[in-house]
């Protein structure tokens, strides 16, 4: 049965697909009758993943999804399907591999092509309305995909078929007990430790991560083997991503990565997963070490969390938006005049200590 001729989404539950709700593209949640009409019309899917705090989801929505041409392709080649990922993680783990199997970069908005029956064959993360940086303008990507569908859908289909099958390997992964045996930490570990960058902590160059996975990696390998090395780098990169602009240091909390190899300039989001890890990282080193700089984050850090965080019922939110009326960083930053007004005297030393002689630019 065909759906409405129309945008669906006002009927969902996600925050992030009511805020496309009034979009010209006539969006569909992923559900079977999404699906099935794709499979009864014979036209391809364009699914796009992002989520409420994603800074290049607000940029693609505005100049894209809330463009009558743009809609009008969208609406007339493709079957489109809107996709929170703090939804449904487990699709947007499905595409998402589905792309880096393709050998793209990963990100959000994650922007990916599948045929009727829900098979990726092409995809991509953020196109701007217009080609620029480097990238195609989105109008141009559907119509090169149209075409391509139109003109080779037999290859393509195989293509997907090969594609699917190769990400239901990647994601079965093994059924038996999972262990991680000494050999296996402390080749993991010390092929991590190969990455670090010795001088800013992290791993080399930008844009930096917190990346707590990796973060424990080291901390283990360092209390089963007692590698001081790797002890010592995680120490240097929670100590300098503490210290820098990647920090709220006034508001406490996390933002998602800095743009820059000196996290100096963040991406301005945050991420609850993140902080909760950072948490428990600061905990290790606080007591590892006695520095009282991780038990100030964490108090910092967990009183942000309760205060900005915390949501009716007990629970906490997943994440906090980069973007104040429509601008990244807003709500964070200040100019040179507002803060000589407050600090007077004081401002250039103040500018002095945070690097902020001259200004950054942070689109991440």
């Amino acid at each position: 049965m065909t759906l409405p001729a129309q945008n669906l989404l006002a009927e969902e539950a996600s925050p992030y697909l009511q805020q496309h709700s009034d979009n010209p593209v006539h969006w569909r949640g992923w559900s079977p009758a999404a699906l099935a009409e794709a499979r009864e019309l014979g036209r391809p899917i364009l699914l796009s993943i992002g989520y409420a705090a994603c800074h290049w989801c607000h940029v693609m929505a505005h100049e894209s999804f809330e463009n009558d041409a743009v809609a009008a392709v969208m609406n007339r080649l493709f079957i489109n399907i809107k996709v929170d990922r703090e939804e449904r993680p487990d699709i947007d783990q499905i595409y998402m591999a589905a792309l880096h199997a393709m050998g793209e970069q990963g990100g959000w908005p994650l922007t990916m092509f599948l045929t009727p029956e829900g098979k990726p064959f092409w995809g991509g993360t953020y196109f701007p309305r217009e080609a620029r940086y480097g990238r195609p303008g989105f109008i141009q990507v559907m119509e090169a995909v149209d075409k391509a569908w139109r003109e080779k859908q037999e290859s393509l289909g195989q293509s997907a078929d090969g594609l699917t099958s190769h990400v239901e390997a990647r994601l079965a992964g093994s059924h038996g007990k999972a262990v991680l045996d000494r050999d296996t930490l402390s080749d993991l570990a010390g092929r991590i430790d190969g990455m670090i960058d010795r001088d800013l902590g992290g791993l080399r160059g930008a844009p930096k991560f917190p990346n707590a996975p990796f973060m424990q990696t080291l901390w283990l390998s360092w209390l089963r083997d007692g590698v001081a090395s790797h002890r010592d780098a995680v120490l240097l990169s929670l100590e300098k991503m503490l210290a820098g602009g990647i920090y709220d240091h006034i508001g406490g909390g996390l933002s998602r990565y800095s743009t820059d190899a000196e996290w100096l300039v963040p991406h301005f989001e945050k991420m609850l997963y993140d902080n909760a890890q950072l948490l428990r990282m600061c905990n290790w080193a606080f007591a590892a070490t006695g520095n009282n700089l991780f038990r100030i984050r964490i108090e910092e850090t967990a009183a942000w969390l309760l205060r900005e965080m915390l949501v009716d019922g007990g629970g906490f939110a997943a994440s906090l938006d980069a973007d104040s009326d429509g601008e990244e960083g807003l709500f964070y930053t200040w100019n040179r005049d507002e803060v000589e007004a407050v600090l007077g005297d004081d401002s250039a030393l103040f500018f002095k200590y945070f690097g902020l002689a001259s200004p950054h630019g942070w689109e991440g």
